[in-house]
């Protein structure tokens, strides 16, 4: 079977997938140890044995719905390839937003950064590899994805500290930052997008939040305001829903600034506000 005739069969298996070609391809690059490129320019190669079976076997779990980052182990985020698996959230595309507006902000060359709920580490070094002077500091409840963000910082060479918390609990009560990113669960348990695509395969620890979908946004906004300087910033990602919701909280904590930005399909997707001086501090 060469390479075109292998894409074919796939694309037509699956059936489930709204991105069959693609998906195809990146399974087929990740079994040949090519990139997708190479699939294109020599589409007549022979596959051995070995590999059309190991195609064969991947093809049938991701029609299954297991998702494409999961079966090769890796998904690229800010140009970075992170590893990945099922302990942690599998990092998108519309996070960068995040990443785009915190980079965009004016803050001190050697800023101190904290990312809660850093899952496979990618916003946290999204920053430090775009501000290599940043002290950027990246926690996680689970253990696992603790690990598994120490293990991207160190396969990307990025100086990164990574430490198990539950949000703020094991920051030192003294200690302030200039940036606190999240991206925290906060969707509502009943929410029918839960039983679809990728996110079945995801830790719904990483995904659900009580008061639909806010209370972990609550705890983040709440703790924020004892661990930022003065000017210092919160970016927060949230569904797409819950703009309004997200800056009223953040203006009942008495954030200044508040502003929603939205994502590349237009929709509210990042929430942001300053702790100043007009908080009376």
């Amino acid at each position: 079977m060469t390479i075109a005739e292998a894409l074919r069969w796939a694309t037509q298996q699956l059936t489930k997938s709204e991105s069959a070609k693609l998906d195809a391809e990146v399974l087929l690059a990740h079994i040949v140890e090519r990139d997708r490129t190479y699939l294109i320019t020599w589409p007549d190669r022979l596959l051995e044995a070995a590999q059309q079976e190991q195609f064969a076997e991947l093809i049938k779990q991701r029609e299954h719905g297991v998702p494409v980052a999961h079966l090769v182990g890796q998904r690229e985020f800010w140009s970075l390839p992170l590893t990945v698996n099922n302990s942690t959230l599998i990092p998108r595309p519309d996070t960068e937003v995040l990443v785009e507006h915190a980079l965009s902000l004016a803050l001190p060359v050697e800023s101190k950064v904290l990312d809660l709920g850093t899952g496979t580490g990618a916003i946290a070094l999204a920053l430090k590899s775009s501000r290599p002077t940043w002290q950027v500091t990246a926690v996680d409840k689970m253990s696992e994805a603790v690990a598994l963000a120490q293990q991207n910082a160190a396969n990307l060479n990025l100086d990164l500290t990574v430490k198990q918390s539950d949000w703020f609990a094991a920051i030192e009560p003294q200690q302030k930052f200039d940036l606190i990113v999240s991206n925290p669960p906060y969707i509502d348990a009943s929410d029918p997008h839960l039983e679809q695509g990728d996110v079945r395969f995801e830790p719904k620890s990483a995904l659900v939040a009580a008061n639909e979908g806010l209370s972990d946004i609550d705890t983040i906004i709440t703790g924020a305001t004892n661990h930022l300087e003065l000017q210092g910033w919160l970016l927060i990602e949230h569904g797409w829903k819950q703009g309004e919701a997200v800056r009223d909280l953040m203006q009942r904590a008495r954030f200044n600034a508040v502003t929603t930005i939205r994502d590349y399909a237009n929709l509210e997707r990042v929430t942001l506000g300053q702790w100043s001086n007009a908080n009376g501090q």
